[in-house]
């Protein structure tokens, strides 16, 4: 990649940001496109976050992802937000236009992509969610689009919960399928589910040991299940250890941290098709797993 006067910005914002593997799978991509693209981690704190803003606009950044914790603040320096990043709370990809910047979630996209693949019909299955935290919000609205039947929100605070249920109201094709249940009801309902998703820290570095579910909670999950972990590392967590034993299908977080990034990048580039295969390759070695 040669980077020139001409070489056009783009970049994640976040605080702390030195751990980001964005740049590392965007700049695998944009230089397999020979795109004059550099993707860059910006370190933003909450306090200069408009000034951070204003002053992309003045140097020309093209666009930029979003991440903790600026994807809820954000939206208020945007001219456009998605109804799909209304939904969800939070908006993750920011690209500018004519009018001002504009934003989305692909995080949805992302959670998704590697459930499309199998192409199911969901219309009669049950989706399980560890935990109700931002990561969560996007699950629900992607196990909406995929049309589950059912979709069950687990948590530890039953305020939270509500207020989690509560913040669907308006958006019907979600909140008609959703429902929300303390960690104390697991046991009862796992052995139903089709799909059980963490998206929960535990079994992140580092207690890499450790996983949401009880031993005797994972043998409850059935053959046939898929066990999705948001979590890209360790690659496999516990968690999805425990649900393979058990027979059933792991997928986990890197799939969905590089079908977000490849979805966003569709956005900035303006290119129908990004080389997905290498920003997955980029991470996967990265990461030393290959």
């Amino acid at each position: 990649m040669i980077i020139s006067g001409k070489t056009r910005l783009l970049g994640v914002i976040g605080n702390p940001i030195g751990h980001s593997l964005s740049p590392v799978m965007h700049n695998a991509a944009l230089e397999e496109m020979d795109s004059d693209f550099v993707y860059v981690a910006f370190p933003i704190e909450e306090s200069v976050l408009s000034t951070a803003v204003a002053g992309f606009g003045a140097i020309g950044v093209q666009g930029f992802s979003v991440t903790i914790p600026h994807k809820q603040a954000i939206m208020a320096e945007l001219v456009h937000i998605s109804e799909l990043a209304t939904a969800v709370g939070a908006v993750n990809t920011v690209w500018k236009t004519a009018q001002g910047w504009y934003g989305t979630n692909t995080d949805v996209e992302g959670f998704v992509s590697p459930l499309r693949e199998m192409n199911r019909d969901w219309s009669e299955e049950n989706a399980i969610v560890l935990g109700n935290g931002g990561a969560a919000r996007a699950v629900v609205v992607g196990c909406a689009e995929l049309g589950f039947k059912n979709i069950q929100v687990i948590g530890r605070d039953s305020n939270k919960l509500q207020d989690f249920l509560v913040s669907f109201n308006s958006f019907e094709s979600v909140a008609s399928r959703l429902m929300v249940n303390t960690w104390d009801t697991l046991d009862n309902t796992l052995a139903n589910a089709d799909l059980i998703v963490n998206s929960t820290p535990i079994g992140m570095a580092p207690n890499v040991d450790a996983s949401p579910l009880t031993i005797m909670q994972a043998k409850k999950i059935k053959a046939g299940t898929i066990a999705y972990d948001l979590i890209y590392t360790p690659n496999p967590t516990e968690f999805l250890n425990q649900a393979q034993v058990q027979g059933a299908t792991a997928i986990d977080g890197l799939e969905m941290l590089v079908q977000q990034g490849a979805a966003a990048l569709k956005i900035w580039t303006g290119k129908s098709e990004v080389p997905v295969t290498t920003m997955r390759l980029a991470l996967q070695k990265h990461l030393g797993l290959v």
